[in-house]
């Protein structure tokens, strides 16, 4: 076997010549030299080369080492080898190579000897370096068996363009970078008839990819855009490994970083922290949040698809960034701010230490709207996202979810600390036992946004938030209990209705879409009582139950809500009852208190309920 000991920055080659010789020897059934080496590392960046693009298929790719040992092998094996499409595809690579004047040509299955991990990770930091410096790219779409290049297409959601059976090789996370780096590609079909290229295509392709034409045609080095706009290209793309999605962007961002296969979407955070430290570009922030994921976590998104939409975003400078402000900020303050404030944002243990504008919702203490020094079009004002203060951190928040709260008018330019580091979520179950509340002339009404059945409620990802509505018609009162799961913190707040006189035309759909975008202002405080009351005293054997008591105005009702959180399963039992107030009773438990349980379990809760003095 032959063993290649080279320098960091060199590159494998194929030897086109010697390729087709071997395989003509091979097909006639000849001796083939076996010390003939088909490899060579390339050092002078003034050779030019040729370079492959294609989608790999499973089982069918031929690696280095199979190339290498290819006229070592039984003819059995190597038969086999030949056999299969990966092989055939680097042939007629070579064979076009060749007929094109190209002495050398790479290809990414059999030029990196992946039992070297890190010979894998150097050419995957060099790939796009590589592809930019090649002769010609030659993208191969094996599903296309046309002379021409399927171009149908349909208009979708804002107008751009959707292919209506087009290749898969534009919906694979590596080629994107194929697609961009070269400045020549060329697109073969089955049969390896040529059926276009990328500047014959190039306005097409930037509606469907949504790649801008500019860049098709002169490459990133023209005009880079900023980075949520580059992230937007690959929303729609999938890798095989989850960690592609990461390392498939590399370069394209211009940031290096070593290999982790097995981190899982830490790749893609690892990815946004290196492009931080290397850059002052805010639109890393911008993303937003999908139908998939409304987690309260970390400022960094999981996934390129974060940045769906961000197709026409621009940064602003610090200069006209300061300008559009100026209105909402007090002259005080404003003249305090220096340009320089949103030039740095350094990674700290304790998270990303940044300057930005902040304003409250209206009601809430640790909810907030931040603006950002970029624009989602180049009209457009610059973007905000919702961050909540948690433990004197702040962290994205469900932004899209209460549209309908207004913010303070005026902002307030603050230090802040940006929590990225990755919390594994959980989902959080409630067992729910209501029995005394509807068999107290109380209806249930239903739970929003999502309806519930059983007495399980179960909050997820996808949807951390939950209301549940109780209506007592006759005596015109409701109230509602919400759930929560945020910081990984699960939560309960009971609320209240105002008088039902108010409410003759509310519908309890209405009531609880208006209660649940209030209580989402507020849910990191909610969060913090409940926190509070269960970290308050000892902890009990069994678990913790902790109460609260609310009293329905201008009835004769109160409603007590209890939460137990059993030591040995961790799971959440809550108990909703009703009683009517009697005179001389005491006050009611207003805010959330903490109590042991030792024993008797959830009856235990029964001793702590309002009793007279």
């Amino acid at each position: 076997m032959h063993t290649d000991l080279q320098s960091d920055t060199s590159m494998r080659v194929i030897n086109v010549k010697a390729f087709i010789e071997r395989e003509q020897i091979m097909s006639w059934g000849g001796q083939v030299d076996r010390r003939r080496n088909v490899f060579k590392f390339l050092e002078d960046e003034a050779i030019v080369y040729a370079i492959l693009s294609h989608r790999w298929v499973e089982r069918t790719e031929v690696k280095y080492e199979e190339i290498d040992e290819l006229a070592r092998m039984t003819k059995e094996d190597s038969d086999e080898v030949r056999r299969r499409p990966g092989y055939k595809k680097i042939l007629n690579s070579c064979r076009q190579a060749q007929s094109d004047g190209y002495e050398w040509l790479w290809v990414d299955t059999c030029c990196i000897d992946k039992r070297s991990s890190a010979e894998l990770s150097e050419a995957i930091n060099s790939m796009y370096r590589w592809y930019e410096s090649s002769g010609v790219c030659y993208a191969y779409l094996d599903d296309v068996f046309g002379s021409a290049l399927n171009m149908s297409h349909t208009e979708g959601k804002g107008g751009h363009l959707t292919p209506t059976g087009w290749p898969d090789w534009f919906s694979r996370g590596w080629t994107l970078q194929e697609m961009i780096a070269p400045s020549n590609v060329q697109f073969f079909n089955r049969h390896w008839q040529c059926v276009g290229d990328k500047k014959l295509h190039a306005t097409t392709l930037a509606s469907i990819t949504g790649v801008p034409r500019h860049i098709l045609t002169d490459g990133l080095s023209s005009h880079r855009p900023c980075v949520a706009q580059i992230m937007s290209w690959a929303a729609n793309r999938t890798t095989k490994r989850v960690e592609d999605r990461a390392y498939s962007l590399m370069g394209l961002l211009d940031v290096n970083m070593p290999l982790l296969y097995g981190e899982g979407k830490k790749a893609f955070h690892r990815l946004q922290l290196e492009v931080i430290q290397t850059s002052n570009d805010h639109s890393v922030f911008a993303w937003a949040y999908t139908s998939k994921n409304r987690r309260t976590d970390s400022i960094l998104a999981d996934d390129p698809s974060f940045f769906r939409g961000c197709d026409e975003m621009v940064l602003m400078d610090a200069h006209e960034f300061i300008e559009h402000l100026k209105g909402r900020i007090r002259q005080g303050e404003l003249r305090s701010i220096d340009e320089d404030h949103f030039g740095t944002f350094p990674v700290t243990n304790r998270g990303i230490q940044i300057w930005l504008p902040l304003t409250p919702y209206v009601g809430s203490r640790s909810v907030f709207q931040a603006w950002l020094p970029c624009r989602l079009f180049p009209s457009a004002p610059p973007v905000a996202i919702k961050l909540a203060l948690w433990k004197s951190n702040y962290y994205r928040y469900p932004g899209s979810l209460y549209g309908g709260i207004p913010v303070e008018q005026t902002f307030q330019v603050r230090q802040v600390y940006l929590r990225y580091q990755y919390t594994p979520h959980r989902d959080a179950t409630f067992e729910i036992d209501d029995i005394a509340t509807t068999g107290n002339s109380f209806t249930y009404c239903g739970t929003y946004p999502l309806s519930t059945t059983g007495n399980t409620l179960t909050l997820t990802i996808t949807n951390p938030f939950r209301i549940s509505v109780y209506s007592d018609n006759r005596a015109k009162c409701r109230f509602a209990v919400g759930f929560g799961h945020s910081f990984g913190q699960d939560w309960i707040h009971l609320i209240c209705e105002e008088p039902a006189s108010t409410h003759n035309d509310s519908s309890w759909e209405d009531y609880a879409r208006k209660e649940y975008e209030q209580m989402l202002v507020r849910g990191p405080e909610h969060a913090r009582s409940m926190f509070e009351a269960r970290s308050r005293g000892g902890c009990g054997r069994l678990g913790r139950v902790c109460i609260i008591q609310t009293q329905l105005l201008q009835s004769i009702w109160t409603v007590q809500t209890s939460c137990t959180v059993w030591e040995n399963t961790r799971s959440c039992g809550v108990r909703i009852e009703v009683f009517q107030r009697y005179p001389g009773f005491g006050n009611v438990l207003s805010r959330w208190r903490g109590f042991d349980v030792e024993v008797g379990g959830l009856c235990t809760t029964i001793s702590l309920m309002l009793i007279p003095p």
